[in-house]
């Protein structure tokens, strides 16, 4: 972006065979400009008025993802996590989450502290997450750097600290056990920290409404107040672990609202919450992302999981168009950062400890090698790599329904529009800024990126 007068062009579209090409750029002219013929897709970018920061973009270390990195030869991981991490040559991934204990996307329940009654927690350890997920997160720091921001969340409790006895199915956390729970966060904090992992924020719980058949724990909201408000923040706080990010609700958008105003509403619970956590899997309901913003303007709101459901799903264009409407509703409302699932899987959309098999970005056939980057890879690469944290969302008028579009201001002032193009149609484009503008075009079934460098003061 060294031309001032040029806007480089990115694209990836399902006819042509783009993926993430560089296209010849597009040149400003002064003044109005109109599309040679009809429809018409104009877009308007000011930069007058600025919404939210963002933090990053990223994906989900789980133990399958690591197992099936591990299973191929070392210049294929490398390919494979610089496809992720490499800020020049990558997606440039900066905030990631993992699990705290087991999730379905394990090869088995395992827990740092399974030893029963051990309210001290006298036996913790990460040896399990040696073996094969803190590896695999060292490696992506290795190209990362210090930028790689690390979210944990549990999906369940040791078994022995839970009403059912079990680590699936449910269940909730015993009260004589709520203690000894808050202080497995810090512990488990300052044991990665020990291990060179930094934890920059905790959720309290992975989708703390749902009894699943795999590692789960259920609360209300009310019970997620009180467990934040009267044990996991002063546990925080106690350890010296205040800056520590805490995460509310991480389930759907659906109850997003419901589930946050009892925790919010409470000055001694608020007090020690970041924001929340949301996912995808109930519907879309973004206008609940933008009612909790309005209502609590001074908390954060951020992406913690989604992914295609139901199998890998190989080939499918349809994925990485409902990763990038998805990610530009949530960023059109006050999302803060978007984080994908699991990293990659295998070719069965696996493995997973209890055959809840989903698709991922990057899907590898164990048997052959073969690494096959799906359409959800490239159609996230469309934000990750030009909408840098600390970037800030500006204001982008469309004229048409058709397109879906958001726009951010990065903090060298150089602008990223991003526009979805989920349609049949091929849409003439002019793009206006600043009393410039410039003709390109949206073909069908398309996303494309357009970045400019900021205007010379």
């Amino acid at each position: 972006m060294s031309n001032p007068d040029s806007i480089t062009v990115t694209r990836t579209a399902r006819d042509s065979g783009e993926r993430l090409a560089s296209l010849p750029p597009l040149a400003w002219s002064p003044g109005p400009a109109s599309p040679t013929r009809e429809p018409a897709l104009s877009l308007s970018i000011d930069t007058g008025r600025t919404f939210q920061t963002i933090e990053g973009f990223g994906g989900a270390f789980t133990e399958a993802a690591a197992v099936t990195l591990e299973k191929h030869p070392p210049a294929k991981q490398a390919e494979i996590l610089r496809a992720y991490f490499d800020p020049v040559a990558g997606h440039g991934y900066n905030l990631c989450r993992t699990h705290i204990n087991s999730c379905d996307f394990a090869l088995g329940n395992y827990a740092s502290a399974d030893r029963p009654d051990d309210f001290e927690l006298k036996h913790f350890n990460l040896g399990r997450d040696h073996r094969h997920l803190l590896p695999m997160i060292r490696a992506a720091q290795s190209l990362a750097g210090p930028a790689l921001k690390l979210i944990a969340s549990p999906w369940s409790p040791p078994a022995w600290m839970k009403t059912t006895g079990r680590m699936n199915e449910g269940g909730k956390l015993r009260p004589e056990c709520r203690d000894s729970w808050a202080r497995h966060y810090c512990r488990y904090i300052a044991e990665m920290a020990k291990a060179g992992f930094p934890v920059w924020g905790l959720t309290i719980q992975n989708e703390p409404a749902s009894a699943q058949r795999w590692d789960s724990c259920e609360y209300t909201a009310e019970e997620e107040r009180d467990f934040v408000r009267d044990h996991l923040g002063p546990a925080l706080h106690a350890a010296g672990l205040a800056e520590v990010k805490v995460i509310v609700w991480d389930h759907n958008r659906n109850l997003l609202y419901e589930r946050v105003q009892p925790i919010y509403d409470d000055p001694a619970a608020s007090r020690y919450v970041w924001g929340a956590g949301i996912h995808w899997y109930s519907g879309d309901n973004f206008d609940n992302v933008q009612a909790v913003h309005d209502r609590w303007p001074e908390k954060a709101v951020l992406f913690t999981e989604g992914c295609q459901e139901g199998g890998p799903h190989p080939g499918v264009w349809g994925l990485g168009e409902r990763y990038a409407r998805s990610i530009i509703a949530d960023l059109n409302r006050w999302t803060v950062g978007w984080i994908d699932w699991n990293l990659l899987l295998d070719d069965t959309g696996g493995p997973n400890h209890v055959g809840n098999l989903c698709s991922a970005p990057v899907l590898i056939t164990p048997a052959t090698g073969e690494v096959l980057y799906q359409t959800s890879y490239y159609y996230i690469g469309h934000f990750a790599r030009f909408i840098r944290r600390g970037a800030k969302r500006v204001i982008c008028a469309s004229t048409r329904d058709e397109v879906e579009t958001t726009a951010f201001q990065n903090p060298d002032g150089s602008l990223a529009v991003i526009v979805l193009n989920r349609t049949e149609l091929s849409l003439p484009l002019t793009l206006r800024h600043a009393g410039r503008s410039a003709l390109g075009h949206c073909p069908p079934r398309s996303i494309t990126t357009y970045c400019w460098p900021a205007l010379a003061p």
